[in-house]
């Protein structure tokens, strides 16, 4: 028996039990290692489904060109299925996906655009934006868009759920996965909770994502969104994919728990796989230390490779570099907030009181900046003394207006695990403080003076 092309080989990858990661966990504990597939991820799925179906569309041609904005493996499964059948590619990334992504894209034919991460999605130098501009630029071009192309979803509906369905025997009680797309975790879903409508779906969104929050509140919250390092989860947008009734509750994990799961998962259960793996198992595993019991089965989504993070997640340097292998006390923003001394709690002045009131209060505390709220306990903006006087000066009568007539933008967010060397290059001239949120999501507030503290300790 042989097969016709690469794509044929996609599909029906194996589940094997975790023996030593899980260990005090009730239950059982299956993980369903896509890198199996040729291109070494879930993506070769939806891939494929996506590059079909816009052919029975007559969306996508012979000769055409096929334009996606990828994270890397999206872009591996349309390569290996443009070399298929035929086509050309490009395929725009964000700058913090590995170099090895990069490479392995360029090996297979692929061109390559790589653009910053740290703007809005709606930039036009994002990485979503300069793949549609290229689409309307290149005839007979095709974007997929993996965001919002429902064929995403439809492929795991098809292929991933049935498979784990089989191979449990009908057994599974819990399926955990990553959410970026959303099409591996709510296609599964779909079709796990059709057979079983008791199937507990749990989505691992990242530190700087805006799925948990949204799940919960129902609020797209700006405060949430924050450059991160995980690659492969979480999103600044809500793709169509993305359908939160499959859903039935969100874990955030920080880059740094993801990233020493990751190479634990190589190290002790012999799966060299990639750093959104390590945050799927960890996420999945700390859950179910509270919530399985025995005879439960766990089913979590491995959904790529190592190879992809050999200069990041398995490069002693890097790890260290930062602050992920052989932290020092006060390494990151969570060692900070964990050694402070007495009340941790945020102090904030509403953006409706007068400037009088607040400038009493960074007299009274000591303090030199404090996050400003509106009514609805959203932050909203930020003072600083030295600004506040600037604007005293130019015009005394000030102090009787109201806050949110002379208040900067919010202070940024970090994520909880970034280190001293992360934060301080955040702090400048225009950006006097950082914010955080805590794993209960409270909000704490880190400073030069906290930096200085961290850095000689």
């Amino acid at each position: 028996m042989y097969y016709n092309s690469i794509v044929e080989t996609i599909g029906n990858t194996p589940l094997v039990k975790l023996n030593k990661l899980n260990r005090g966990i009730a239950g059982t504990i299956l993980v369903k290692v896509e890198y199996f597939n040729p291109g070494n991820s879930v993506k070769d799925r939806m891939a494929l489904k996506m590059i079909e179906d816009a052919e029975k569309a007559g969306i996508l041609k012979p000769g055409g060109t096929i334009i996606e904005g990828t994270s890397g493996n999206t872009g591996m499964g349309l390569a290996l299925t443009a070399i298929a059948k035929g086509y050309r590619c490009i395929f725009t990334m964000s700058d913090k996906q590995s170099q090895e992504k990069i490479n392995i894209l360029r090996a297979v034919g692929a061109e390559v655009v790589v653009c910053p991460t740290n703007v809005a999605p709606d930039d036009p130098r994002s990485y979503y934006s300069v793949a549609r501009k290229l689409n309307q630029d290149i005839p007979n071009s095709f974007y997929p868009n993996q965001y919002d192309n429902m064929s995403n979803s439809a492929a795991h509906y098809e292929t991933t759920g049935p498979e784990i369905w089989s191979q449990t025997e009908g057994r599974i009680t819990h399926f955990a996965a990553g959410v970026g797309t959303g099409g591996t975790m709510c296609g599964v879903a779909k079709y796990l909770k059709e057979q079983n409508p008791e199937v507990f779906t749990l989505g691992i969104d990242t530190y700087g994502s805006v799925f948990k929050k949204y799940k919960e509140t129902n609020v797209f919250d700006e405060n949430e969104v924050y450059p991160y390092m995980t690659e492969g989860i979480g999103e600044d947008i809500l793709p169509k994919n993305v359908d939160f009734s499959l859903i039935d509750e969100f874990v955030k994990v920080t880059d740094k728990d993801g990233a020493v799961m990751t190479r634990r998962l190589a190290r002790e259960e012999g799966l060299f796989v990639g750093w959104s793996c390590g945050s799927a198992v960890h996420g999945a595993l700390e859950w179910a230390q509270d919530h399985l019991k025995e005879g439960d089965t766990m089913v979590i989504i491995l959904p790529d490779h190592g190879t992809r993070y050999l200069n990041k997640i398995y490069n002693d340097n890097w790890m260290k570099d930062h602050g992920f292998l052989e932290a020092r006390e006060f390494s990151t923003a969570k060692d900070i907030i964990r050694h402070r001394n007495g009340d941790s709690r945020l102090m904030t002045v509403p953006a409706s009181g007068k400037v009088l009131e607040a400038i009493r209060l960074l007299n009274k505390e000591g303090i030199s900046q404090i996050p400003v709220m509106d009514e609805q306990q959203h932050i909203v903006g930020s003072l600083t003394d030295s600004k506040v006087l600037h604007h005293l000066i130019e015009n005394p009568e000030i102090k009787d207006r109201e806050v949110r007539e002379i208040m900067d933008p919010p202070f940024k967010f970090v994520a909880l695990d970034s280190t001293v060397d992360v934060l301080s290059s955040l702090i400048d001239k225009e950006n006097k403080a950082l914010l955080v949120r805590d794993e209960v999501n409270r909000i704490h507030i880190i400073t030069q003076a906290d930096l200085l503290l961290a850095a000689t300790n």
